[in-house]
């Protein structure tokens, strides 16, 4: 039991020479840590999850942000798809985010990758970060606590173009873990949030193109 814990809640090994670590640099963290401060990822935290439920309920329609539920290989996830709107600076601020709401829910990151790879005439490149949860238990159980299980967030740009944010999970089928909790109940918590005012919305542009 105890060797199966620490190969879960060790970094991920990756395949050589297919995938390197990437971190901001200080000056994008500082940039960054200001767009979080002026809270610009309220201009689409809600109208995302507005198009998640409209899409499951069959009434997405051309207009709005476009997203597509995921379900492969025991994954449950979203697509969250770019728009111009968003621009590509604030879609990567948006991306690491993400990232910061889900270490807001007792996870630790194991990695932060970047993946490129030539397909044809286009090239494919990936950011990826992979969460894990912090080693706790569970009172009622005792049982070790996977709320959400692994997730994952990757964003996706072609011919560096942004094209995706892929948000998803895996659940951990163990006896000794807790069972996970929904993906709905996730996005829930990451997505859900109060519309942008005037002022917020006005930031935009500060941000739209640049990371």
């Amino acid at each position: 039991m105890f060797d199966f814990l620490q190969k879960l809640f060790r970094p991920r090994a990756k395949a050589a020479g297919a995938w390197r670590s990437v971190k901001l640099t200080p000056g994008q963290a500082r940039r960054h840590a200001r767009w979080v401060e002026q809270r610009v990822f309220l201009n689409w935290l809600g109208p995302y999850y507005k198009a998640y439920h409209l899409r499951k309920g069959g009434a997405g329609g051309c207009r709005g942000l476009r997203v597509e539920p995921l379900r492969e290989h025991g994954r449950q996830g979203v697509l969250l798809f770019f728009d111009d709107s968003i621009g590509p600076g604030n879609f990567r601020h948006f991306y690491e985010h993400l990232g910061e709401r889900v270490l807001a829910l007792g996870y630790h990151r194991a990695c932060a990758d970047r993946g490129v790879q030539r397909r044809g005439g286009h090239t494919e490149a990936t950011l990826k970060q992979l969460f894990k949860p912090n080693p706790t238990d569970c009172p009622k159980t005792g049982h070790c606590n996977q709320r959400f299980g692994l997730i994952t967030i990757d964003l996706v740009a072609l011919n560096g173009q942004p094209f995706f944010i892929r948000l998803a999970t895996n659940a951990v089928l163990d006896p000794c873990f807790t069972p996970a909790r929904s993906f709905e109940e996730l996005l829930k918590t990451l997505l859900d949030a109060p519309p942008a005012d005037p002022a917020t919305q006005a930031r935009i542009g500060e941000y739209h193109d640049s990371f």
